[in-house]
């Protein structure tokens, strides 16, 4: 817990600048991490409980209590590899290196690699449950390890619940919210192969906890589509990428233990606001507009009747938009939305177990979250609707009589 990799976390906010459009959104990724890990020990328990130790030991080789230390210490630094303002500045790691890769670095470096040695435990062990299927070796896992590492991981991982419930608690939203003790309580290993009972494990859950897996796919849902994805909070993210790539040396996060360690929120911040306050510092012009506030404006959101006529409606206006305001006036956000895990096994009182799809129509019309924004400068604004609303609508049927002739 003391290590400088966790301790860092302290001065990581969980969700970048999002306090600027929700105040109370100020919570760090220590705390989240001190949270992954009692949720991920809960539902260890509860695996153990409802299974007992042979639904863990799968491939015969399974010890308890050092799988339970293995998957506390995993918990604790999966997030360790995070750079300042964590997701929203990811797109800065040079090369191929992105959070997870960093993280794996830091588990394997000289200070964590004694303390695994102390607590008797294998480095490469607490790797994989951190990192799951996102290892960056491409580990291959034990039916065990997979399973310990969705405990963290996975769709109803402790990750997952712990950012979803803090996330909409600091953020005085209630979409996060969900019975999370009822599902935890609810959660067996189950044969990720409904019909064959293969010895694929996968988390599942018994009849009972169905409403509350629900809940929590739903909770998910919403907290992306109306925070994480909020539009102001997602263009102080582009405006922050964009004070990054002048303030960092290439424009680009340092990548060895040192120099990561030695990077955090609070070195950014005081760079943000010195060049707000000097316009001969690299950044000037957007750290004055973090600090003053002064974002760019929404000018164009995704509607699903232009997308039916050309499902490129949002990068055409944005196209058009540069042509006639300037490129440097107006900026597109169409962020890749991680798709989520809607089925899974589920135990009936019989002992069959079935899909998840197979007994939820929520499961089953849950919608995708797309985004498709474009904003401008703020002085342009006006001048900007008014542009859209006189070009609307032949910006998109051009661009649809493109795609009809390609």
């Amino acid at each position: 817990l003391n290590s400088a990799p966790v301790q860092r976390l302290r001065h990581i906010h969980q969700l970048a600048l999002t306090n600027l459009v929700y105040p109370g959104g100020t919570h760090r990724r220590f705390e989240h991490s001190l949270g992954v890990m009692e949720l991920a020990t809960r539902i260890y328990n509860a695996v153990l409980e409802n299974g007992g130790t042979d639904s863990l030991d799968i491939d015969g080789k399974y010890d308890e209590i050092y799988y339970l230390r293995v998957l506390r210490m995993a918990a604790l630094v999966h997030d360790i590899g995070h750079a300042p303002f964590s997701h929203a500045s990811e797109d800065l790691f040079p090369g191929d290196c992105n959070h997870e890769v960093m993280t794996l670095r830091l588990i394997e470096s000289d200070e964590m690699e004694k303390l695994w040695a102390m607590l008797k435990i294998q480095t490469e062990d607490v790797a994989k449950l951190a990192l799951g299927r996102d290892h960056p070796k491409k580990k291959t896992f034990s039916n065990t390890e997979a399973i310990l590492s969705e405990i963290i991981t996975g769709a109803f991982g402790a990750d997952r619940m712990d950012y979803l419930l803090r996330d909409s608690h600091h953020t005085g939203v209630a979409y996060g919210k969900f019975d999370h003790y009822r599902l935890i309580e609810t959660l067996w290993v189950l044969p990720k192969t409904y019909e064959d009972r293969s010895k694929e494990p996968a988390l599942g859950v018994e009849i009972g906890g169905l409403q509350s897996a629900e809940a929590l796919l739903l909770a998910r849902y919403f907290m992306f589509s109306q925070l994480y994805f909020h539009p102001v909070r997602r263009i102080y993210d582009i405006h922050l990428k964009e004070y990054l790539q002048a303030w960092l040396e290439g424009g680009r996060f340092p990548v060895d233990v040192t120099g990561h360690l030695n990077l955090t929120d609070n070195e950014v911040m005081a760079g943000i606001w010195r060049a707000s306050r000097d316009p001969d510092l690299p950044g000037h012009g957007v750290a004055k507009r973090i600090m003053m506030r002064d974002h760019y404006r929404v000018l164009y959101t995704r509607n699903p009747d232009d997308v039916l006529k050309y499902r490129e409606a949002g990068l055409a206006i944005y196209t058009a938009a540069s042509a006639a305001f300037g490129e440097e006036n107006v900026r597109h956000d169409r962020p890749k939305i991680p798709a989520s895990q809607v089925a899974f096994p589920v135990l009936e009182p019989d002992g069959r177990i079935v899909s998840s799809l197979l007994k939820s129509d929520a499961l089953r019309h849950i919608p995708e979250v797309a985004v498709d924004t474009v904003y401008i400068h703020p002085a342009l604004l006006d001048a900007g609707r008014a542009w859209l609303n006189e070009n609307r609508e032949s910006i998109i049927e051009s661009g649809s009589e493109l795609e009809d002739t390609a």
